[in-house]
C-alpha cells in the first residue's frame, strides 16, 4: 500500500501532486498540510499532530467528509510529519511519497529530510518529492531512474560512507569513500537512464534533480526493483 503523506511546508507543484494520486493511496495530513490537500481537492483520510496549523473551517470540512483526525498534545516529542510517517507504517505502507515537506524555516527543512532515516522507515520505500527534485536514502544499493543530463548528488549522512560505488554518471565512484562535511557527492549528473549506487557502510541521502517533469510512476527502491503508479 501507498501512502501520499502531506507536511506543512511549501506546496507549489498542485498538478505534479494531482498526477501522482491513484485511487488506493492513503492520504495522510500532518496537520497544516490538510490545506495542501485540500487545495488540490483530496480528502485526507487522516489528520495527525497537535493540530496547531489546523483551521476550524478546514476541520470541520474534513471531518464532515470523514476523514479521521488524530490530535497530540503540542508537549509531544516528535513533530508532526513524525507522527504522519509512523502512522503510514503503522497502517502497512510500504511506499511513502511525502509532499509539501520543504521550504520555509530551514530547521524544519532538514529535520523533515532527516525523518527519512527513521528506524521504522528502514525497510520502505519512501521518498520526498518536490517538483523536480526527489530525496530518499540509500543504505546499500540502489537503481535510480531518470534521463541523461539529470542532477544526481549523493551526501554522508551520521558519518563517512564507505565502499561507495556509482555507476551510470559523469563522475563515476569505484568503492569510494565519501566522507561527512565535504561536498564531493554533489552536483554529479546521470549519463545513461539508470544510474547504480551501492554502499558497503554508511548512509547516503540521494537527492534527484530531473531536467524534465518528474517522471510520475516510475520509483526505485533499494531491492533495485521499480514500482509503478498510476494517476487520476
Amino acid at each position: 500500500m501507498r501512502a501520499i503523506v502531506f507536511a506543512n511546508g511549501e506546496f507549489t507543484h498542485r498538478q505534479q501532486a494531482r498526477e501522482m494520486l491513484h485511487p488506493g493511496d492513503r492520504i495522510i495530513a500532518a496537520d497544516g498540510g490538510t490545506r495542501h490537500a485540500l487545495s488540490i481537492d483530496v480528502i485526507p483520510h487522516t489528520v495527525i499532530g497537535d493540530l496547531d496549523s489546523l483551521s476550524a473551517a478546514d476541520r470541520a470540512h474534513v471531518e464532515a467528509a470523514g476523514a479521521r483526525i488524530i490530535p497530540f498534545s503540542p508537549h509531544k516529542d516528535e513533530t508532526d510529519l513524525e507522527l504522519a510517517l509512523l502512522h503510514a507504517v503503522e497502517e502497512g505502507a510500504t511506499e511513502i511519497v511525502v509532499l509539501a515537506a520543504l521550504g520555509g524555516r530551514l530547521d524544519q527543512t532538514i529535520a523533515n529530510v532527516l525523518l527519512l532515516a527513521l528506524p521504522a522507515l528502514r525497510a520502505l520505500d519512501v521518498r520526498i518529492v518536490d517538483g523536480p527534485q526527489e530525496a530518499f536514502l540509500i543504505h546499500s544499493a540502489r537503481r535510480i531512474a531518470g534521463q541523461p543530463g539529470d542532477t544526481l548528488s549523493l551526501i554522508p549522512l551520521g558519518g563517512d560512507a564507505t565502499g561507495v560505488t556509482a555507476q551510470g554518471l559523469e563522475w563515476p565512484l569505484h568503492d569510494e569513500t565519501l566522507r561527512f562535511g565535504p561536498a564531493r557527492g554533489v552536483s554529479n549528473v546521470l549519463t545513461e537512464q539508470e544510474a547504480h549506487v551501492h554502499v558497503e557502510h554508511g548512509l547516503l541521502l540521494c537527492i534527484v534533480t530531473h531536467a524534465s517533469p518528474w517522471p510520475s510512476g516510475d520509483t526505485t527502491s533499494d531491492l533495485g526493483e521499480p514500482t509503478k503508479g498510476g494517476s487520476r
